[in-house]
């Protein structure tokens, strides 16, 4: 790690108040997996108050340690080893100190923002889940699974961005948003989740278009493919448009972060368009360019809204004491 960039995590943790060297470690820790693997996460979260981002890179490193033990791609990970990390991962919160660096930075987190333990039981229960079911037959069922992997990752953010409503008012569009950005991450990954054994899309959805496992494992893109993705990406836009109402509820400082991820995550649904629905191939990207024409957009809308005094009404959640 570069001086510069070591001094810049350092004053992040410096600015939340956290001064454990162990903890400090354990956030280091979770804060390189989101910006070697949540790119479009990552970029979101510069876009935080200092003291913030490091607890939004704690909740990352979480869910991404879970998930990296499911998705094991080894020979030797076979599913009852699978199963046995993921339940030793689940076992170790009830033991900090013999925990992974991202348990113990989550559950720090988790303390200081006072977050719901049912939250992140679920989330565990949704990872559970990738371990025997491989398809769901309606949207319903996929809800069922996405609450549990992304509508309360949104719930576990929202009381760290701060809100300027209650925070049982903003939590609904969270959800919301969490649901959407995974699905946008469904509706790109089709040719990597099924090469895991895995259609996240329902059946529903495919038998529209006459479309089965079987056809989709032919991984060629046409017509029948387009139309299921298509109607997919519309269903999800208004999932998108239904939260956004949200983002004006967050802390002020905060809802640059979630305007950058609320834009970049909806261009990977335009960029699978832009690429004529190529799934299967190498994983479709928002380009830079576009990257950074928003982000430029946001830092020039935040600065406008300062400088015009531009806030909602309310009172944003301060931020609670280091422990």
């Amino acid at each position: 790690m570069s001086t510069r960039l070591s001094q810049r995590v350092d004053a992040e943790l410096d600015a939340a108040g956290i001064t454990d060297p162990l903890l400090r470690s354990d956030y280091r820790i979770s804060r390189d997996l989101a910006r070697e693997h949540g790119r479009t996460y990552f970029l979101a979260t510069r876009f935080l108050p200092p003291e913030r981002r490091s607890a939004v890179h704690a909740l990352y490193g979480f869910a991404r340690t879970a998930d990296d033990i499911v998705d094991d791609p080894s020979p030797e990970a076979t599913p009852e080893r699978k199963a046995a990390g993921l339940q030793a991962f689940s076992d170790s919160m009830s033991d900090p100190a013999n925990a992974h660096p991202t348990v113990r930075a989550a559950l720090h987190t988790a303390r200081r923002y006072d977050l719901d333990p049912a939250l992140f039981t679920a989330f565990l229960d949704s990872m559970r889940m990738d371990l025997t079911v491989t398809e769901y037959e309606t949207h319903a069922d996929l809800d069922r699974y996405v609450w549990g992997s992304a509508a309360v990752i949104g719930l576990m953010v929202t009381p760290v961005m701060g809100t300027v409503t209650s925070v049982e008012e903003a939590s609904p569009y969270a959800a919301d948003l969490g649901v959407a950005f995974q699905i946008s991450n469904f509706i790109r990954d089709v040719g990597e989740d099924l090469r895991l054994g895995r259609i996240y899309l329902p059946q529903e959805s495919l038998r529209r278009f006459g479309l089965d496992r079987a056809r989709l494992q032919t991984e060629v893109v046409d017509d029948d493919v387009r139309g299921m993705l298509a109607a997919e990406i519309d269903r999800t836009r208004a999932i998108y448009r239904r939260a956004e109402p949200g983002i004006a509820m967050l802390a002020p400082g905060a809802r640059g972060c979630v305007r950058v991820a609320y834009q970049l995550y909806g261009d990977i649904m335009t960029a699978v368009e832009q690429a004529d629905y190529q799934v299967f191939g190498p994983r479709i990207r928002v380009s830079r360019r576009r990257r950074a024409r928003i982000a430029g957009r946001v830092v020039a809308d935040t600065a406008r809204s300062t400088l015009r005094g531009g806030r909602a009404t309310g009172t944003a959640s301060r931020t609670p004491p280091a422990s």
